[in-house]
Parts: C-alpha cells; structure tokens; sequence
C-alpha cells in the first residue's frame, strides 16, 4: 500500500459511508465484487488464499472486463446530503485489475428516487476523468459549494476500487430540523472540535447514528495514569437550546467512565472555548454505570453552540445525545444558507413545491443568489418551509 499524507478534507466526515446511512444504489456491473464494499467503514482486508467460484475475492467493487465500448459507474446515495470537499479513490490490493481513470460526478435530488429516475437527473461533475493508481489512495479535491445528494464513480473502462469516500460538510433539510432534534447529531452537522485522548477510538463516532454493536464504535482513550480527566468538546449542528441528555456506555463494561459532567458555551456571544469561565454547567459531575444507556433532564436555558463532556477519570462512550429545539433565528438562517447551496433544479422544486412560489417567482428568488442575507427570502417562503 502506497503511504500518502491525507489532505485536510479527509478529516470530514465521510457523508457515503454506510455507518452514515450512504447506500450504493445502483451500479451497471458487479461480476467479481459487489457494490457495497465500496462505502464500508475501515480499510480493505485481503486474502491470498480468498477464491470463490467467479475467482479471486476482494474486498471492494469489481467488473468483469469489457469487450465493447464505454465504461463502468456505481451511484451511491450520501447518508447525509452536504457539501463535498473532496473524494478517495481507494484502490487497494487492485493492482493488475484496477481502472486506469475515474471521475465523479454529482446530483441533488427531493426525496428517494429509482435508479431508473437517477439516471434522468441533472448531474455535474466534481472530478474530471483523471489517471489513477492502482493499491493507492487516489485524493481529488473538491471546490464545488453546492449541496448533493447523490454521487456518482465512474471508472475507466472497467475494474475494481475497494473503496470510495465523499468527505464533506453536512447540509441537513431544515424541514426536518423543527421541534426537538439531537443538536449533536453529526448527520445534522455536529462535529468533535476537541478531545484529550483517542487511543483506541475516534471521538467523532459518539456522534453518529443508531447504536454502538461493540467498543470500538464508540469513543475510548488510553489509560490515565495521572490526576486528569478526558474530555470531548463537540460543535453542536445548529445553536439551540438543550432539553435532555443521553450518554450511552454500552458495551464498555470494565472500561466505562466512573463519573461524567456536561458543560454548554455559546460561541456566537463571543465565548472563549479555552476559558474556563464561559462554561456553564449543564449536567453536574454524575455517576455512570458500565454497559448502560443514561438519560438525564436538562432545564432548558440560554441556547448553547458546544457541549463538552468530561468523564472522570477515563474510559469509553458509546454515543452522546445531546437533544433540544434550534434557536428560531438561526433555524431562519440556516434554511435560507441551504436554499443557497442547492443546486437550481432541485431549489425550483423546492420553492414551488413546498415554498408556495410559481415558478417564475421562484426564478427570480434564485436569480438573488447568493444570498446577502436571510431578510433576502420572503418569511412567508421560509414559514411555508419549515410548516410555521
């Protein structure tokens, strides 16, 4: 495997990966290895004695080889619609068999479409067809800034990758994002911004969804052998205020932190994250049991931007919800920053479905783009967007 230093996008979130909800869809050709290996969390195994009846196993997506003109695609679903920053290629242990070129490109469509209703989409394109390496980590960067849902790999005539990442920033709905809603929720935007120890386990796995199947989907440092304490500091998705709290230690049985506290900080009133004192407490310093979910009341009070939680003095999380109602400004805000990004086609759907424009009204709004600010969209739109 070739070593290559990763660039900055690979620490976004991947928004394909299956751990997210991403699914490949459809892809024309799957003869020797199937399509979903290709958005499967962790890196691709490979055996020298792995033969079934089609040939060598590998883990990831192949096709047979062509003997007509064109070339190979799988269209993969984003488990969160966002903002690409860049793709990876990931073509190991492909090395007589893999595709000499890819591109990719992308779509952003309402709801969930057919294969057959992808295929009638408007889609652009986000990486040229450029060569490729095979048992490498290609890296292509991304400058497109509108939100997508849909991306598509195209591989050059034919062969294998193992697998395919789209790292970027989410880009919720916000007609989904109204009443109470996990603030923390990485699919809704959160994000670790800070952690003491990540030994054995990312921090940003307590923000993803469902439930942890073992440890290391959860969050676990190293063993402390000082007077300290680990810590996680999380961006909430959205400014909001906190209802209720669940720290779930599941599976963590004789590593689970013996305490925990949780703190809130609002950043867009000028709080200093490193300062002690911009902290307010949310949750005071509470027992924690091994292998339980724990859910604590919090008195909604002033709207948060971060949550940090402390857990004394080490061990394991396997998820942290941190559940409450966005402020309304920023609700405001954030509807109109996603009309923004979305691509003409789909934001004329959106404006005249659910936005109560015509279609000639619905032009003329986007022709307004970008947007200076939220006062651009008419608040009679953004109330029939969010059902106010």
């Amino acid at each position: 495997m070739t070593d290559r230093s990763a660039p900055v996008f690979a620490r976004l979130p991947d928004l394909a990966s299956r751990a997210l909800a991403g699914s490949v869809v459809y892809a024309n050709d799957e003869l020797f290895a199937e399509r979903e290996n290709l958005i499967r969390p962790g890196r691709a195994v490979f055996s020298t004695e792995d033969f079934g009846h089609k040939g060598k196993t590998y883990d990831g997506w192949e096709t047979r080889r062509r003997r007509e003109t064109g070339n190979d695609y799988a269209v993969i679903r984003l488990g969160v619609p966002g903002r690409v920053h860049g793709v990876v290629i990931d073509t190991a242990w492909f090395i007589g068999n893999y595709p000499p070129f890819a591109s990719v490109e992308a779509t952003s469509v309402e709801g969930q479409l057919s294969p057959a209703e992808l295929q009638q989409a408007e889609w652009v394109t986000l990486v040229e067809k450029s060569d490729i390496e095979g048992n490498t980590d290609n890296f292509f960067e991304v400058t497109d800034e509108r939100r997508f849902t849909h991306v598509r790999l195209s591989i050059y005539p034919d062969g294998g990758a193992a697998r395919f990442r789209v790292h970027g920033t989410p880009l919720p709905d916000p007609r989904f994002l109204t009443g109470t809603v996990d603030l923390a929720a990485l699919e809704y935007g959160g994000d670790v911004v800070d952690c003491s120890n990540m030994f054995f386990s990312a921090p940003t796995n307590i923000l993803l969804p469902g439930r942890s199947r073992q440890m290391d989907e959860g969050w676990e440092g190293a063993r402390r052998r000082d007077s300290g304490n680990d810590h996680v500091t999380v961006r909430l998705g959205a400014r909001g205020a906190i209802r209720r709290v669940e720290i779930d230690t599941s599976h963590y049985v004789g590593n689970a932190p013996g305490w925990a506290v949780l703190r809130g900080a609002d950043a867009t009133a000028g709080a200093d994250l490193d300062d002690p004192s911009s902290w307010t407490e949310l949750l005071p310093r509470t027992r924690l049991q091994p292998d339980a979910r724990h859910f604590f009341r919090i008195g909604a009070g002033e709207s948060v931007t971060h949550v940090r939680l402390d857990v004394y003095p080490d061990g394991g999380v396997a998820r942290l919800r941190v559940h409450g109602e966005i402020d309304p400004a920023t609700l405001v805000a954030d509807t109109v920053a996603w009309l923004d990004a979305l691509p003409e086609p789909h934001a004329l759907q959106v404006l005249t479905t659910d936005g109560g424009l015509s279609r000639d009204e619905a032009r003329k709004l986007l022709a307004e783009r970008p947007f200076a600010s939220p006062d651009v969209v008419p608040s009679a739109v953004i109330d029939a967007l969010l059902a106010l």
